[in-house]
């Protein structure tokens, strides 16, 4: 993730310990392929995993996670199973789907050759968009983004509101987006790990002779041992050895793009109908001041009838891996405040998306 590689502690154990000391209703998981587009070049969409109660029920709502980077979706099945087993307690009758990407160039997603350069945010966004047109799905109401996913999620509703993704596309009514900085990000704030890190993967081979032994090398140069088990566990089988379970040298550019890339306009004039919600980690080292006062002041402003909302939520005892440090108090904060939030009273969707921004050009 653009800034997710960091854990204070070891991120399996606190993953373990959390899905299985969570009471779930039964849930399912449908795991899906890439699949096919009927567009005239036939470009292969993304690939995905489904989380839903009761898979046989039509769905009356949908939520998009996207995962930061060199994530996966599979990075957010333990959160997403106990959200959509929250929101069902929550309100019987709803039946929410967790649809959980695998951005271009990671997970399952990055043996895609339709993907192709250039490889940003805005992409990234618009893989989303040709998804749902290639599934024939409804467009999502709610679009989740955790680090360089949560400026994915915004790329994605400016170009909706905007009109790129068609007459038919409907702009979501809400966006999460989880501890992710929506300006520049400035390398003089960064210890500047997240490029140590991608220097050192750049530096070894792309067939390596097993997990272990990138965990070690890892653990060898300086690395946590949280960090290195974390790099570890995106490796995938390839014969004898393994190999990455992303596209390197894409997700460097995917960095890049996630670092210059600033929507605080898209904050200063959401589209009407829009609320983003912003969840701040407590404990994150990727907020300056400047930022965060900026942020309240945006949620503070008095309503407009012909704009969206900003709110800003401040998920305590966390650090950036939010879903993992505090899923509880994340939960509480996604699903409980119902006078703000969409999981748990769903409005009409029934217009387009064509909204206007007032400060794009």
């Amino acid at each position: 993730m653009a800034a997710s590689l960091r854990a204070s502690s070891s991120l399996r154990s606190r993953l373990l310990s959390f899905s299985s000391g969570c009471s779930l209703c039964p849930w399912r998981l449908l795991l899906s392929s890439p699949v096919h587009s009927d567009a005239p070049h036939q470009t292969e969409t993304l690939a995905f995993d489904e989380i839903q109660l009761s898979p046989e029920k039509p769905a009356t709502a949908t939520a998009f996670v996207l995962h930061g980077l060199l994530g996966s979706g599979r990075n957010w099945r333990s959160f997403s199973r106990a959200l959509v087993s929250e929101l069902r307690n929550r309100s019987p009758s709803d039946e929410w789907r967790m649809v959980l990407v695998d951005l271009r160039n990671h997970g399952r997603s990055a043996g895609i050759k339709g993907l192709g350069p250039p490889h940003n945010i805005s992409t990234a966004a618009k893989d989303l968009a040709d998804l749902v047109k290639a599934r024939g799905w409804p467009w999502p109401d709610v679009v989740v983004g955790h680090s360089m996913g949560g400026k994915v999620a915004l790329d994605f509703a400016e170009s909706c509101s905007r009109g790129v993704y068609g007459d038919s596309a409907n702009l979501p009514k809400q966006l999460w987006v989880l501890d992710s900085v929506p300006g520049q990000v400035e390398t003089e704030n960064s210890d500047g790990e997240v490029e140590q890190v991608l220097q050192t993967l750049a530096s070894l081979p792309s067939s390596l002779p097993s997990r272990k032994w990138v965990v070690d090398h890892m653990l060898s140069l300086g690395f946590s041992k949280s960090l290195s088990e974390w790099i570890g566990s995106n490796l995938k089988k390839d014969n004898d050895h393994v190999t990455w379970a992303f596209n390197l040298q894409a997700a460097i550019d995917m960095f890049s793009s996630y670092r210059e890339r600033d929507y605080w306009s898209v904050l200063e004039h959401p589209p009407k109908d829009l609320e983003i919600a912003i969840v701040q980690a407590e404990h994150s080292d990727r907020w300056v001041p400047d930022d965060v006062q900026r942020l309240k002041a945006l949620a503070g402003r008095e309503s407009k009838p012909d704009v969206g909302k900003v709110s800003l939520h401040v998920l305590p005892n966390s650090g950036h891996w939010v879903h993992v440090d505090n899923p509880k108090g994340l939960l509480e904060i996604m699903g409980k405040r119902s006078s703000m939030t969409l999981f748990h009273v769903l409005l009409p969707r029934d217009e387009p998306c064509h909204q206007s921004f007032f400060m794009f050009g």
